[in-house]
């Protein structure tokens, strides 16, 4: 990986941003701007994701900043954490600046129960969960599709669930597009990409991918929680993150591939082959956007489906229908995506599309985009820590309107490769640690386990009091985990 310490010089903002001059590298079209406190930098720096700010700087059609969000660490092209919005007309998008796992995102459900109401049922409820939603590698899903089917996913993405039985109308009021995003063609998808899909809807897959039971540790602003239905200290909440399986994995490779082939015939000469782009003008820029929806809206259906799952458990475990108003789904929220969006830009208004990878939306109060349940607080920002020690809930703030593009981080991010975590402890100390701490975990390889150490990632307090401080997005509550489901 080699150290960045002494090659890139960052220049203080404030006590949350860092610079990134241009006159770092000539062929830097704007400044990058890493968010991260005194703690965080350090550990940024020995990471060369730093690099990768600088060289997604000179994207063609690049605006404003390359954005780094405080859980920022090393990916494909971008940096996991990496925000870039580029011009609708002259910019381009980059397959690899979304991310392979197209549309992972996070759901967190409400419960109306108190922690002490399930802590005889722990158990229980941790086997209803794990028989109920399908992990592991490449594992199968909760429904198989056929070829018309898996059309009608593409296309219509969490209605078409809704329609069949797995959820509410009301869930599509409270997930980001309505769990749909428009354009999404097809005839842009693989045959393999297609295949691949069939049979894994409805899976948590594997990897950083769970379902979680957790509690209402700390509530941070009353007001906020209470509109989100989170009322309490105590209360029971769920979250699921997953995405597009192999399906989203196998869109990105193609356009990955496709981008490579044709970066001469562009004209471009970019600082990492991985950055490679298409012109958002161009045949085949289009023809990525609409296979990039057909992921998104694949990805939304799954959730829909898993937490189909997580509803049917806690009625069978619990006794009462699974009804969404039993349940309710307080939002959920995408990253690995791109979006068209107008910003104000050095005072102009500009249509832009906005690259998050590993990023969230953080639209603030009364943006029109949001649930009207929510247009007075700000959209709710879902942000899993790691499963020993805590996740956040947010609402957006101004302050991404004028800074991030609308953006701010999307979990703890990693600090050990997985690799390293692997080697720093054995599964069985792992569940004996998260154990004592009061957590249950069922998973579907325990080899893969030590891969998701708390060690392995930074502290999501941390993480999340800097987009807070900066003005991104607000701290609303804080939530730990009891149970644990994984691939």
């Amino acid at each position: 990986m080699g150290d960045t310490k002494e090659k890139i010089p960052l220049e203080r903002v404030d006590n949350n941003r860092w610079r990134i001059p241009k006159r770092f590298n000539a062929a830097m079209h704007v400044p990058g701007m890493v968010y991260a406190d005194d703690e965080l930098i350090e550990q940024i720096r020995g990471d060369n994701a730093l690099q990768q700010v600088a060289n997604v700087a000179t994207l063609p059609g690049i605006v404003g900043y390359s954005l780094a969000m405080p859980d920022i660490h090393w990916g494909y092209g971008f940096p996991v954490g990496g925000v870039a919005a580029t011009d609708a007309e002259s910019g381009v998008v980059s397959p690899g600046g979304i991310g392979f796992d197209i549309n992972c995102g996070v759901r967190l459900l409400a419960t109306d129960l108190l922690h002490e109401q399930i802590r005889g049922k722990v158990d229980k409820l941790a086997d209803e969960l794990f028989n109920h939603l399908p992990s592991g590698v490449g594992g199968a899903g909760m429904r198989d599709l056929s070829p018309v089917e898996m059309y009608s996913v593409m296309e219509r993405g969490s209605a078409w669930t809704i329609e069949e039985g797995y959820g509410f109308a009301e869930d599509l009021e409270v997930t980001e597009e309505g769990g749909c995003l428009a354009g999404a063609n097809p005839a842009t998808v693989s045959e393999t990409a297609v295949r691949r899909g069939m049979k894994q809807l409805g899976s948590l897959g594997s990897g950083n991918h769970f379902c979680e039971v957790q509690k209402v540790e700390h509530i941070y602003d009353q007001e906020a929680a209470a509109a989100l239905g989170i009322e309490r200290v105590g209360q029971v909440v769920v979250t699921i993150h997953c995405g597009s399986r192999g399906f989203g994995h196998q869109i990105a490779e193609d356009y990955v591939k496709l981008a490579e082939a044709k970066q001469k015939d562009f004209g471009f000469n970019l600082v990492d082959r991985q950055l490679s782009c298409l012109p958002l003008q161009s045949e085949e820029g289009k023809a990525y956007l609409s296979a990039m929806a057909c992921g998104a809206n694949f990805a939304w259906a799954n959730r829909q489906l898993l937490m189909h799952g997580v509803r049917q458990s806690f009625a069978s475990v619990f006794g009462r229908k699974a009804r969404a108003r039993e349940v309710p789904l307080v939002y959920d929220v995408c990253h690995n995506i791109a979006k068209m969006e107008e910003y104000e830009i050095n005072g102009q208004a500009q249509r832009v599309c906005v690259h998050r990878k590993g990023a969230t939306r953080a639209f603030p109060a009364g943006h029109p985009e949001l649930p009207e349940k929510y247009r007075q607080v700000g959209q709710p920002v879902l942000i899993p820590g790691d499963m020993g020690r805590y996740s956040f809930v947010l609402v957006g703030a101004q302050g991404s309107m004028e800074q991030s593009f609308g953006s701010c981080c999307h979990g703890a991010g990693r600090r050990q490769s997985r690799t390293t975590a692997k080697k720093s402890m054995s599964s069985k100390d792992l569940l004996n640690q998260l154990d004592a701490r009061g957590v249950t975990v069922r998973v579907h390889s325990k080899n893969l386990l030590t891969e998701e150490a708390p060690q392995a990632y930074k502290d999501a307090q941390q993480v999340v009091n800097v987009v807070h401080n900066a003005g991104l997005a607000k701290l609303v509550a804080r939530l730990k985990p009891v149970i644990v489901v994984k691939g």
